[in-house]
């Protein structure tokens, strides 16, 4: 069964954690495989169980974090990201995505089939673009033809 700890008395040993139905089932700490991962907010498996004081929950294996963020098909170690920032770029608004260069995403292969509009030559279009910085000096560009730049933003806010 899988769950969330919801409290941890680290002091004491135990804590509790609210399963996938909702329901909360103490734990102790000697019932957990790896305690050193043990943290509010941790996602983990279990085995459900009752003891004389009501619901609880054996073999606990706390869940690790992820290292890494996987965008566009390029992995990127966690750790490793400085900053990262959103910003606008013109371009022709008849370019289309150099495919040879990129990996192409859902999002990319949706925009490269919408049917073609008149455009006037000569006529740009404001285009989102992400840039991570690393801090090996490396600076990584995805553009919103790659991929949502909006939900990736999230995803590195919820992570830093």
């Amino acid at each position: 069964m899988n769950g969330t700890i919801t409290t941890w008395f680290e002091d004491k040993g135990f804590g509790f954690l609210k399963d996938e139905n909702g329901d909360n089932r103490y734990f102790h700490v000697i019932k957990v495989a790896n305690p050193d991962l043990i943290k509010k907010g941790a996602e983990v498996t279990f085995e459900p169980t009752t003891n004389n004081k009501g619901l609880s929950a054996f073999a606990v294996k706390v869940i690790p974090e992820s290292k890494y963020i996987y965008i566009a098909g390029e992995r990127i170690k966690l750790t490793a990201i400085k900053s990262f920032r959103t910003y606008y770029e013109d371009v022709p608004a008849d370019t289309r995505i150099d495919k040879e260069n990129t990996v192409l995403s859902i999002g990319a292969l949706m925009n490269s089939i919408k049917p073609k509009t008149n455009v006037k030559p000569g006529a740009t279009r404001a285009l989102k673009k992400l840039a991570i910085e690393t801090l090996h000096g490396t600076t990584l560009t995805f553009s919103e033809d790659e991929i949502d730049v909006d939900e990736t933003v999230k995803q590195l806010k919820g992570i830093k």
